[in-house]
């Protein structure tokens, strides 16, 4: 029988695969891109009587090819974190779909395995700024915090490589990554060996010192707003960056948008890490999404700026 793997290409959906994979070996299709691209069930129509895995992508938003995918005698296991809707039934629709603001879809996975490959969840959860919960991990498995820091720098790298507008803004394409680590259970084995990682460490200072020259746009009581220009680096480093913000100011939200070719604008919205919530509200009044914690829009128009401002402020 076909395999199929359909995964996010940012830490939390590459490490969510390595540790199904790991436990788990199949030779199968793989299905990813960039981050913002999560329409990526419709890469995979042609499937019947296979077995499709998705990881980290919504429900909600791939709700179409999802059940005609399923009308095709497809069985699908579908681990996610977002913004679900309601949810499918069917025979051949397995769900393990947890929306809480603390998880993460590699936490999701991690719970399923009965934690055989924390080590990889850690990096992720530390990947999609879920700090708390990565530390709580860590700590399960006693790490010391050498050992933390490292799968942390992991996670944000693997993370930081997969945002941009299009495969050509990246460093490595997901399915590059992911096959890169895929021989390594000990993430720590990889991390010494890594020439990807060296390119990505390498690239990721150069990015996040043009991001922190930049000011805000705007500054408020709901929290700040920042956009950068049309460039490959700064839609390289939109993700990583807002992490940051989120953690430097936890009582406050954030924006980001970085402008597109198209001269629309690419948006990344972080709810208050002290209040985690509305992040996937206020992105989906624009035809965006997300999770509640952490959204965004791929598309908000330039007439459309004042109007998402307005709705920021109200929301948070």
């Amino acid at each position: 029988m076909p395999y199929i793997d359909i995964f996010n290409g940012d830490a939390d959906g590459i490490c969510a695969l390595h540790q199904l994979r790991l436990q788990n070996p199949q030779k199968s299709r793989l299905v990813t891109g960039v981050k913002r691209d999560t329409l990526l069930l419709q890469h995979a129509l042609s499937a019947h009587d296979s077995v499709i895995t998705v990881l980290d992508i919504s429900s909600h938003a791939n709700r179409e090819p999802l059940l005609q995918l399923l009308n095709q005698a497809n069985t699908v296991h579908y681990f996610d974190h977002h913004f679900a809707g309601e949810i499918v039934e069917s025979p051949l629709f397995h769900s393990h779909i947890d929306t809480s603001p603390g998880v993460c879809t590699s936490i999701l996975v991690d719970r399923y395995l009965a934690g055989k490959y924390r080590l990889w969840a850690v990096a992720a959860a530390f990947g999609d700024n879920l700090h708390a919960s990565a530390f709580q991990l860590a700590e399960s498995l006693k790490l010391e915090p050498k050992k933390t820091a490292e799968l942390r720098e992991l996670g944000e790298l693997i993370n930081y490589n997969a945002y941009g507008e299009t495969l050509a803004d990246l460093h490595f394409s997901p399915e590059t990554l992911y096959l890169s680590l895929h021989p390594f259970s000990d993430p720590f084995e990889f991390i010494q060996s890594s020439s990807e990682l060296k390119q990505l460490r390498e690239g990721f200072r150069s990015d996040m010192q043009k991001a922190e020259e930049k000011q805000a746009l705007r500054k408020s009581s709901a929290g700040r707003i920042f956009q950068f220009p049309n460039a490959a680096w700064s839609r390289r480093v939109s993700g990583v960056f807002s992490n940051q913000l989120a953690r430097e100011s936890p009582e406050q939200a954030h924006a980001l948008l970085v402008e597109r070719t198209d001269g629309t604008f690419l948006v990344g919205v972080r709810a208050p890490i002290a209040r985690p919530f509305g992040a996937d509200t206020l992105c989906l009044k624009f035809s965006g999404g997300g999770r509640v914690a952490a959204a965004g829009i791929n598309q908000l128009a330039p007439e459309d700026v004042e109007s998402f401002f307005a709705a920021f402020e109200k929301q948070f």
